[in-house]
C-alpha cells in the first residue's frame, strides 16, 4: 500500500473518530501512531509517543501556555470583568448603542489579560447581558455583541491560539503576540463603528443610557488601572526584549495574583479554583498538542505536506488564488469543527504551502486566527454561541446567530484589509527589540 493511500485512510479514520466524538487530541494521536507504526514498525512508533510526550511537557518554550492560562484564571476569578465594563460604560454609555460599545471595549480589555475567547464570552454573558437587556436592547443584538466580543480573545495577546500556532510552526511566539496587537485593536474599532452605525440608522433600537459625571469616570478608571498596567507591562516587556514569552507569562501570572490579593478578591478557594482551572485547560491543550505532533510525524513520513504543496502550486491560479482557496477551506471547516482543533489539524498541512508561495509566516498566523474568529461565531458550530447559550438559558441559538450577522460582515471586511495591507500585522514584530 502506497504512503499516499495510507495518508488518505488516516484522514478518513480521523474524521470518523471525530464524528464519533472521540476527543480530537486522542483521535489525532491514535491515527498518527497507528499510521506511523504501519509504515515504520510499531516499536519506533511507541518510542515516538514517549519522546514526543516527554519533549512537549518539558520544553521550556511550551511553558508559555500554562503561565498565561494561570494569569487569565487569576483575572477571571478576581472579578475584573465587572470593573472593566463599568469603566467603559461611564464614558460611552450615554451614546446610542453605548452599552454595546462598552461591552466590546471591556471584552477587549479582558481578552488582553485572559487570552481566552470562551472565557471572555462566558464572563460577559453574566456581566453585560443583564445591563443591555435592562436598557431595552434586543436579545439578538445583546448576545451578538457578546459573542463577537469574545472572539477578541483569539487575537489579542496573550492568545492561546497564536501560541499553539507558534509551537506547531516553530515561529517566535513573542512576535506572534505582538503581531496580534494592531489587528486586535482594528477589530475593536470596527466592531464599535458597526454598533454606532446600527444605533444611528435604527432610531430607538439601541437606546442611550444616562450620562456619567466626570468624578464617576475617574472613580471607575481607578478600579481598572492595575490590570491594564499589567497588560502593558507584560506586552511591553515582550516588545522591548526584556522577557521571552514564557517569562512574560510567569510575570503576568504573578502580577495578576498580587493584584487579586491586594484587592481582597482572591480567597483560598479562589486561588485553588484558579489553579485547577488553569491546570485543566493546560492539560487539555497539551493532550491535543501531543496528539497533533504524533499526527504531524505521520504526515511527514507520508509526504502529505509536499504532495499538498505540489497540488496547490500546480493549479496555476497564483499565490493569492491559492490563499483564497485555503481561507475558503478554513471558513467551511469553521462551520464543522472547534477552532483549536481546526488550527492543530490543518496548519501542519497548509503552512508549507503558504511559505512556499512567499507569504510571511507571522502574517499568515494572524490571518488564520481571523478565520478562527469567524468560526467561533458562525453556524452551525460557533463555540462562543454555545457558551453564551449555556449561560443565558432563555435565548434561542437562532437569535444569537442573527445577532452576530452584522459582525461577521465586519470581520470579512477586516480580513480583506489584512490581506491587502499585511504591514498591519508585520510592522510591530519587525521593530521588536531583542
Amino acid at each position: 500500500m502506497s504512503s499516499e493511500t495510507v495518508a488518505v485512510i488516516g484522514f478518513v479514520s480521523l474524521f470518523v473518530l471525530m464524528l464519533l466524538r472521540v476527543p480530537v487530541g486522542m483521535a489525532m494521536g491514535l491515527v498518527g501512531i497507528t499510521g506511523f507504526g504501519y509504515l515504520t514498525g510499531f516499536e519506533p512508533a511507541l518510542k515516538l509517543v514517549g519522546q514526543t510526550t516527554m519533549r512537549t511537557v518539558t520544553d521550556y518554550s511550551f511553558g508559555v501556555i500554562p503561565m498565561f492560562l494561570l494569569m487569565g484564571a487569576f483575572v477571571s476569578v478576581s472579578g475584573i470583568s465587572r470593573e472593566l465594563f463599568r469603566a467603559a460604560n461611564t464614558f460611552v454609555g450615554h451614546w446610542k448603542g453605548g452599552l454595546g460599545i462598552a461591552t466590546i471595549a471591556a471584552c477587549g480589555g479582558f481578552a488582553a489579560i485572559s487570552g481566552s475567547s470562551v472565557a471572555t464570552a462566558a464572563t460577559f454573558s453574566a456581566v453585560a447581558y443583564p445591563e443591555m437587556r435592562r436598557f431595552g436592547y434586543p436579545q439578538s443584538f445583546s448576545t451578538g455583541v457578546i459573542a463577537v466580543g469574545g472572539t477578541l480573545g483569539a487575537m489579542l495577546p496573550p492568545s492561546t491560539v497564536l501560541a499553539v500556532y507558534g509551537i506547531i510552526t516553530q515561529q517566535d511566539i513573542g512576535k506572534l503576540f505582538i503581531a496580534g496587537v494592531i489587528p486586535g485593536l482594528l477589530a475593536i474599532l470596527m466592531h464599535m463603528i458597526t454598533i454606532g452605525i446600527i444605533g444611528v440608522t435604527r432610531p430607538g433600537f439601541l437606546p442611550a443610557g444616562p450620562k456619567a459625571k466626570w468624578h464617576e469616570r475617574v472613580l471607575a478608571l481607578r478600579d481598572v488601572w492595575a490590570p491594564l498596567l499589567l497588560f502593558l507591562f507584560v506586552i511591553g516587556g515582550l516588545y522591548g526584549g526584556f522577557f521571552v514569552p514564557t517569562e512574560a507569562g510567569a510575570v503576568g501570572a504573578v502580577g495578576a495574583f498580587i493584584i487579586g490579593i491586594l484587592r481582597g478578591r482572591l480567597s483560598k478557594d479562589g486561588i485553588l479554583q484558579s489553579l485547577l482551572q488553569a491546570t485543566r485547560t493546560a492539560a487539555a491543550v497539551f493532550t491535543v498538542l501531543i496528539g497533533a505532533l504524533c499526527f504531524g510525524y505521520f504526515l511527514t513520513i507520508t509526504q502529505t505536506p509536499q504532495n499538498v504543496t505540489a497540488f496547490f502550486t500546480g493549479l496555476g491560479i497564483g499565490p493569492y488564488g491559492v490563499l483564497a482557496l485555503i481561507l475558503l477551506m478554513y471558513i467551511v471547516l469553521g462551520c464543522l469543527m472547534d477552532a483549536m482543533a481546526m488550527v492543530i489539524l490543518t496548519v501542519p498541512i497548509v503552512f508549507p504551502v503558504v511559505t512556499s508561495l512567499g507569504f510571511d509566516s507571522i502574517w499568515f498566523g494572524i490571518i488564520i486566527v481571523m478565520t478562527v474568529e469567524l468560526g467561533l461565531i458562525h453556524p452551525p458550530v460557533g463555540m462562543n454561541v454555545f457558551v453564551i447559550k449555556s449561560v443565558i438559558k432563555d435565548v434561542n441559538m437562532s437569535t444569537i446567530f442573527a445577532g452576530v450577522l452584522p459582525f461577521v460582515i465586519t470581520d470579512l471586511i477586516r480580513l480583506v484589509i489584512l490581506i491587502l495591507f499585511p504591514l498591519l500585522a508585520t510592522w510591530l514584530p519587525q521593530r521588536m527589540i531583542g
